[in-house]
């Protein structure tokens, strides 16, 4: 994969047209494969049809051979993928927010959007949905995250979704938006013929477990450019400031929320056995006064060290920003301030439906944990009173002590130096060193 991606990338870079040439074909050789399977089949069983008055019975046993074969594939075509997860919800509901996305898609040129759905993670994006299958005749989903609302302003957010939108453009990147959505659907595709065991589909999954990855491979320089080019559209429909705080923006947030805030929450659950917490409605406070100015910059300065690799098509902060001629830019929107405000009325049912999802969702886990934690405590006062009482703990229950100390008590340098203590009475032990 790596070396092929290299090839074609300096091959794109030396003749662009001639690369992009190639993607087109290659995808057209895959549409051709599966029309042609189709036409073949159709073939046969009409040259079956139209013999009937001279092979009379014989005829008619293989039509019916031929007819049921053709059904199975047929069955195995009719993939069902799955619409995205979310909450649906209307123009009437959230107008704001309506009326900016249609603003920005009609100045892209860009399709309808059928559903906009409003999905509890730090993300965007426009999701395409075949209502029949490998046939295509898709419906589109526009998904927007509630933390991406609570973390931008609106203009930011604009941005951000002139970026999705783009990759739907007609006016934009026409070539490169059609193979992006190609690269997408074969690899759905592929997943859902994966999933099912309908006999017709061995038609099919040789071909695809061979293509979908190829092309995956193939049109990934295309793809990387087209991450550039909706970037671009961003720009010209926003701000190269507005696309630069969003990017930026987005990479802090990310990081606050992985590394402090979930932990967080998550650490709630060593003194409360429910989880009586309401996450979504934390964030909706905003991040501006929750992220202190020295964990931003390093934050910052850790996605400016990191260079564009092979493991998503979207390239790297630092190579995003320097395509768009701007430096980091930081723009936690004040309390108030934030693009969530574009949810109007619903804003506040939809915290506390993903709230109550949350707690629902991690109830058995977070008591679990409770319940483990409070044995564990209880355990290592056990151990911690023998200890003092002057007992010299056996191997097993010396080395629980310790680790019991690191993690539930939290403190690391009296547990490295229980370890250390071990490690010096037993040199034999495996465990000990």
């Amino acid at each position: 994969f790596v070396a092929l991606v290299d090839r074609l990338e300096q091959q794109a870079r030396r003749d662009p047209a001639e690369y992009r040439t190639k993607v087109v074909l290659l995808a057209l050789l895959g549409n051709a494969y599966l029309v042609l399977v189709l036409l073949s089949l159709l073939a046969v069983l009409g040259g079956l049809v139209a013999s009937l008055l001279m092979l009379k019975a014989l005829a008619v046993k293989l039509a019916i051979v031929v007819g049921v074969f053709l059904w199975m594939v047929a069955k195995a075509l009719c993939v069902r993928i799955d619409p995205p997860s979310g909450w649906a919800i209307t123009a009437t509901q959230a107008p704001e927010l309506f009326e900016l996305a249609d603003r920005l898609r009609r100045k892209l040129g860009a399709p309808p959007i059928d559903r906009l759905l409003i999905t509890d993670d730090l993300n965007a994006g426009v999701v395409q949905v075949p209502r029949l299958g490998i046939f295509g005749w898709p419906r589109r989903y526009l998904l927007v995250g509630l933390p991406l609302l609570n973390a931008l302003g609106v203009e930011q957010l604009s941005a951000v979704l002139a970026h999705e939108l783009g990759h739907l453009a007609r006016d934009h990147g026409r070539t490169s938006n059609w193979v992006y959505r190609q690269r997408l659907r074969w690899s759905r595709l592929q997943t859902a013929l994966e999933a099912r065991q309908s006999r017709g589909s061995f038609l099919f999954k040789p071909f695809l477990n061979w293509f979908a990855p190829y092309f995956n491979a193939f049109s990934f320089p295309m793809a990387r450019a087209n991450e550039y080019e909706a970037d671009a559209a961003a720009v010209r429909l926003t701000s190269p400031q507005a696309a630069a705080m969003a990017l930026t923006t987005v990479e802090v947030v990310s990081r606050f929320l992985a590394e402090r805030y979930w932990p967080q929450v998550h650490g709630q659950a060593d003194d409360l056995p429910q989880p009586d917490v309401a996450p979504y409605g934390g964030m909706a406070q905003g991040f501006a006064e929750e992220i202190d100015p020295e964990s931003a910059a390093n934050w910052i300065e850790q996605a400016m060290t990191r260079g564009t690799g092979l493991d998503d098509t979207h390239p790297a902060l630092r190579d995003r920003l320097a395509a768009i001629g701007q430096n980091p830019q930081l723009a936690c929107p004040p309390a108030g301030a934030s693009a969530d405000r574009l949810l109007g009325s619903v804003r506040d049912e939809i915290i506390e439906r993903f709230d109550k999802q949350w707690r629902n969702g991690i109830g058995p886990s977070w008591q679990l944990r409770h319940s483990e934690l409070q044995a564990g405590r209880q355990q290592l006062a056990e151990l911690n009173q023998r200890s003092a009482d002057g007992e010299e703990l056996a191997l097993p229950e010396a080395y629980e002590r310790a680790r019991l100390c690191e993690t539930l008590g939290k403190r690391p340098a009296d547990a490295l130096t229980q370890f250390a203590a071990l490690a010096q009475r037993f040199q034999n032990s495996g465990l000990a060193c």
